[in-house]
């Protein structure tokens, strides 16, 4: 059985069976006063992540339907979560239009008992509209409205590296399969780059490939990419205004396909993780 969430402007996460015969199997209501920018599920629990407008982190048991914790993670609207398992426990990284970063510890079970306060935590200096980990987990990517990626390391809090080569802002970090060796950051340009983010890159500003097809349109919408997973991250894909899915080939940087059927923006697009869908 395949499971997937999905959220909306109306306050609600709904569960869904991806294998006919596709039932909404649970409504999470309740979470967040103001719309759900973003969820994640736990790598290690049944538990599930939301953030939203209204700058609070929460905390779902999906077996339940109940909300297990809500924390005030940021002052405004949260843009960007992601999750990672490392040492025996999960870790969260937020960015918001508060020009913040921070990171939650919410333990094993996902639960988050002694989140109280971040980790860690940076101040930016502008809206982060972008984050992502690591394969490893040891650094955090973030992107702003400084159209660049920064790159931080998580014990020394060290900023690392700065990643340039966009012109406006970059909307969403996806970080490829496996090694973690590139990301792909669409932006407000409508211009998607992928970066090397290995230690050693021979690729002149680490821009490895430039993609363009998915007009970003006038709505100011954090698009969120994807790698593919069934082929080892040989494809990528973004959502745009033309109201398709553009997927690129990341050897030639050609397109692929256009998917078209939607009758607005394309706002956020995910391969499954061992078919061609």
């Amino acid at each position: 059985m395949q499971e997937e969430n999905d959220y909306s402007n109306n306050h609600v996460t709904a569960l869904w069976r991806t294998y006919p015969p596709n039932t909404n199997y649970g409504q999470l209501t309740g979470l967040h006063k103001t719309a759900i920018t973003d969820v994640q599920w736990s790598l290690l629990s049944t538990s599930l992540y939301t953030i939203g407008a209204d700058g609070n982190l929460c905390i779902s048991d999906v077996t339940t339907g109940e909300r297990v914790k809500r924390i005030k993670a940021h002052r405004g609207v949260i843009n960007g979560l992601d999750r990672i398992a490392t040492g025996g426990t999960e870790l969260l990284v937020t960015g918001g239009d508060d020009g913040h970063v921070r990171i939650w510890d919410v333990g094993s079970d996902g639960q988050g008992e002694d989140a109280k306060e971040p980790i860690k935590e940076w101040n930016i200096g502008f809206p982060v509209t972008a984050v992502a980990w690591s394969a490893d987990g040891s650094q955090v990517y973030l992107g702003g409205l400084d159209n660049c990626i920064h790159i931080y390391d998580l014990r020394t809090g060290e900023r690392l590296h700065v990643l340039k080569g966009h012109v406006d802002t970059p909307t969403s970090i996806a970080l490829s399969p496996g090694q973690g060796n590139y990301i792909l950051t669409p932006s407000f340009s409508s211009v998607a780059l992928i970066h090397d983010v290995r230690p050693f890159s021979p690729h002149p500003h680490r821009i490895y490939r430039q993609l363009h097809g998915a007009p970003a349109g006038f709505e100011s919408v954090l698009s969120r990419g994807a790698w593919s997973k069934y082929d080892g991250g040989k494809k990528v894909a973004v959502g745009g205004a033309d109201r398709a899915v553009t997927v690129w080939d990341v050897e030639s940087g050609r397109i692929l396909y256009k998917l078209p059927g939607h009758k607005g923006t394309v706002t956020c697009v995910e391969f499954h993780p061992r078919e061609p869908i």
